[in-house]
């Protein structure tokens, strides 16, 4: 609960704190990691570190909080934070870490509002903070126990059954406890982190989706190789394990995470993704196939070709299984190859989809939007449409609407 008179130095200092919290952010991760370099082994992805895609993400997220207070004072938004929870989570991120976090955000917006930060405004934005570090803190600690999951020894290993190449940049792995003991629980749209060791010593850790049913033996992750573009490194996580896995090695795994799930309920499917974002909808497709599911599905994908569409086989494979299930493809290129598909982007005209249905969308971000506003051109409404980002949410103050 904010004060009211919090609420109100926050409602007048929010544009400006907002302006700079691009900057803010930025100063405060160098500190931190300038002062606590072992922050950076394993916890924090420097992938993302460099692109900026971290520190946008913990800029949206700080803005829509305060925004949803300002809306509600009385209310603390936990669905907002739902899905930071989760990947926090799956790092095994403990609640002393909230007070380093504390620490360096508040020197970097004194740092860089300088006489701006009165006590007023410092003790505003400090409640703030603590009301969502307190809803973190409260949803991790539920996720940790439903998980069985000790937050200060999070990791397990698992040995790999098989490497099976996909396409000619994504392979899946299948893998079963190191320990021979039993599969943790799962839920189909779930991701696991995996917390590999770069050669020079420092881990990194990111989250790929299970990519086949909850309920199976072993455990499928499918990895696409992340190629450095412009700007951007290349995914070391990803290139780590397309360059030295093999069956038979050992990968380091936290629990399944992720609150983007398939859920009991018999209303209409429409899945719909682009390039490695059929991941999580081939796990739910299996998990689907493996209940014996009547609900009627619609599977939409998009990729640049049909020898670029990983898991496209198993995909055909599932949908014939379901009694009432269609599949849609979109490829840019090559597209005669695929028997059934249609050349070009997405394009979601003429397709009836139902009204009623529950949608899943996963893939790039401009992929999403453009998919989400065809989506609501078609009469279905924006509470029925989930979406999964693969690493920081940049999407977390837009796509909620």
């Amino acid at each position: 609960m904010l004060s009211p008179e919090s609420a109100a130095v926050v409602r007048a200092t929010l544009p400006a704190v907002g302006g700079a919290l691009d900057q803010i952010t930025a100063r405060f991760y160098g500190t931190m990691f300038a002062e606590q370099p072992e922050l950076l082994d394993g916890l924090f992805n420097r992938g993302n570190q460099a692109s900026g895609e971290q520190r946008r993400a913990l800029a949206g997220s700080i803005a829509s909080f305060a925004q949803a207070l300002l809306a509600n004072p009385d209310a603390r938004p936990d669905a907002l934070l739902a899905r930071i929870a989760h990947k926090h989570a799956a790092l095994g991120v403990t609640e002393d870490q909230y007070t380093i976090v504390h620490k360096y955000l508040f020197r970097a917006i004194a740092d860089v509002l300088g006489e701006a930060v009165t006590p007023e405004v410092a003790g505003a934005w400090d409640e703030v903070y603590w009301l969502m570090a307190g809803a973190l803190i409260a949803q991790e600690a539920r996720l940790y126990q439903e998980a069985q999951v000790d937050p200060r020894k999070p990791w397990r290993q698992w040995t790999v059954v098989e490497r099976r190449e996909e396409t000619p940049e994504v392979t899946s792995f299948l893998l079963r406890p190191a320990d021979d003991g039993p599969l943790p629980q799962a839920r189909a749209g779930q991701y696991v982190s995996v917390r590999a060791l770069m050669p020079d010593g420092i881990h990194q850790t990111r989250q790929y989706s299970l990519s086949n049913a909850p309920g199976d033996r072993l455990r499928r992750i499918t990895v696409k190789r992340v190629a450095s573009v412009a700007d951007a490194p290349e995914g070391e996580v990803s290139n780590q394990l397309h360059r030295t896995v093999r069956a038979g090695d050992e990968l380091t795994l936290s629990a399944p995470f992720g609150d983007v799930v398939l859920d009991d309920a018999d209303t209409p499917l429409v899945l719909v993704s682009a390039g490695i974002g059929c991941t999580p909808m081939a796990g739910m497709l299996e998990h689907l196939a493996a209940t014996g599911s009547t609900r009627p599905v619609w599977v939409l994908h998009a990729d640049r070709t049909p020898a670029d569409h990983a898991l496209r086989a198993d995909t055909r494979r599932l949908v014939e299984q379901l009694p009432a299930a269609r599949a849609e493809f979109w490829y840019e290129e090559d597209a005669a190859e695929e028997v059934g598909s249609r050349p070009g982007l997405m394009d979601l005209d003429g397709l009836a989809l139902p009204a009623d249905a529950d949608v899943y969308l996963c893939g790039s971000l401009p992929f999403m939007r453009a998919v989400r506003t065809q989506l609501l051109q078609a009469g279905i409404p924006a509470r029925s449409i989930r979406y999964e980002v693969f690493g920081p949410d940049l999407w977390l103050a837009h796509a909620e609407g």
